[in-house]
């Protein structure tokens, strides 16, 4: 029989304190998974760990900036301790970048680089190190559509590219980690409504993403967690590599 059960597993998520990050933080509570929540300010991710406390569930805050790789086996060694071995993760944290490319300097487009490149590799290194320990884990890392087209009417190119690395990283890191018994994948959310995007002044964006997506709407955070909670669980045991688009058909025209 099929086992979609993660109950008693441990999880690490990084950019919990919001948005995506804290909708799969609370959805992995919710499994009976004990929940490290990790973000910059961690006066925000503690709100998201009191919440999986308030539901009966087990979480821990953890201040992480991403982008410093010494932070991250820090961020692994706390969890660890609070809940015992590490075996699954999430690494969610990322900025958004809208600078026309003739415009960009090279700080604009290296803070991008920073953390959703670089901050995913360090955190994905650091979870396997303490994986690999134990034998197994699995690990998910959050891209977007914009790894595999170019947004209408948007101009973030060192966004669309930074998430085009974190797929190509996925995989790369999947076919590595395949003998240590870590399984690697990616989530690549389409529209979504984040705070980013209830803002009033985006609202006749919004509306544009909406009435371009099959679907006829943007995806609710919780609807990008059903489908991390999967690939991290051993109902895809035998799924690595994989970048699956969750955009509600957006990419198919």
């Amino acid at each position: 029989m099929m086992d979609f059960g993660l109950d008693r597993e441990v999880a690490l998520v990084t950019g919990a304190s919001s948005g995506i990050g804290q909708a799969i933080a609370l959805a992995l509570g919710r499994a009976g998974v004990a929940v490290g929540c990790g973000a910059r300010a961690g006066a925000r991710a503690a709100e998201t760990a009191s919440r999986i406390e308030a539901a009966g569930g087990r979480a821990v805050t953890i201040e992480w900036d991403v982008t410093d790789s010494a932070q991250a086996g820090a961020a692994v060694a706390a969890v660890e301790q609070a809940f015992g071995p590490l075996s699954l993760a999430v690494n969610n944290a990322g900025v958004g970048g809208g600078t026309p490319a003739l415009d960009m300097t090279p700080d604009q487009w290296q803070v991008v680089f920073d953390t959703n490149v670089n901050g995913v590799f360090y955190s994905c290194q650091a979870e396997a190190r303490a994986m690999q320990q134990h034998g197994r884990g699995a690990i998910v890392n959050i891209a977007s559509i914009s790894a595999t087209i170019a947004n209408r009417n948007l101009t973030q190119a060192q966004y669309n590219s930074s998430k085009a690395a974190v797929v190509h990283l996925t995989k790369s890191l999947a076919v590595e980690w395949a003998p240590l018994g870590i399984r690697v994948n990616a989530v690549s959310p389409g529209y979504t409504l984040t705070p980013m995007n209830r803002r009033p002044e985006v609202a006749e964006l919004v509306t544009e993403f909406a009435d371009t997506t099959p679907l006829g709407r943007l995806a609710e955070p919780e609807e990008i967690a059903g489908p991390v909670l999967f690939l991290l669980g051993p109902a895809a045991s035998y799924i690595t590599g994989v970048d699956l688009l969750v955009d509600g058909g957006y990419c198919c025209w």
